[in-house]
């Protein structure tokens, strides 16, 4: 049974109601109506928990779905179970991919400069000074990029980047 008729929370069925409602009245083509409730299955599973299931869908809607932004939000998705899951190394990839279809993907960036903060941290804790301030370094680049595009956004970035002396962007301006 596919997940949309398996959703047991009044605001999960709403939404589910409301998708097929816009899919049964927009003109999109079946493969982009396909393509979207992959995408709703995996949106759904993946606020359940289920990661696995919510991959597979993603899996299936990237292979359906034409459209560079919705291929860029799907791909976020996947970079975000990556990151939950502690494989930064495959999150870094689908938020690197999604980027590279919608580069004011602003919450990739910002989880892009999060893991190269927390490998600044790690390698701070492991002794490598060196390896600690090229990964802050990158962190800084993807916050200063996304606070460009968000200036109200990221104040607790905004902050670290001005105490550390990377940027000289005033969070308060």
């Amino acid at each position: 049974m596919p997940r949309s008729q398996r959703n047991d929370n009044f605001i999960d069925k709403s939404f589910t109601v409301m998708a097929d409602i816009l899919l049964k009245v927009l003109p999109a083509s079946k493969k982009e109506k396909e393509a979207f409730a992959y995408y709703r299955d995996g949106m759904s599973a993946q606020a359940d928990g289920e990661y696995a299931e919510a991959l597979e869908n993603y899996e299936e809607a990237l292979k359906l779905e034409e459209d560079i932004y919705d291929r860029s939000y799907i791909l976020y998705n996947m970079g975000l179970i990556h990151a939950s899951n502690g494989d930064h190394e495959s999150a870094l990839r689908y938020y690197e991919q999604g980027l590279e279809l919608n580069p004011r993907l602003i919450q990739a960036l910002n989880n892009v400069a999060v893991i190269y903060h927390y490998r600044g941290d790690k390698a701070t804790e492991a002794g490598n000074s060196t390896e600690a301030e090229a990964c802050y370094n990158r962190a800084a680049g993807y916050w200063k990029t996304a606070i460009s595009m968000a200036p109200n956004n990221y104040m607790e970035a905004q902050n670290w980047l001005k105490r550390t002396g990377r940027s000289s962007i005033d969070a308060y301006s």
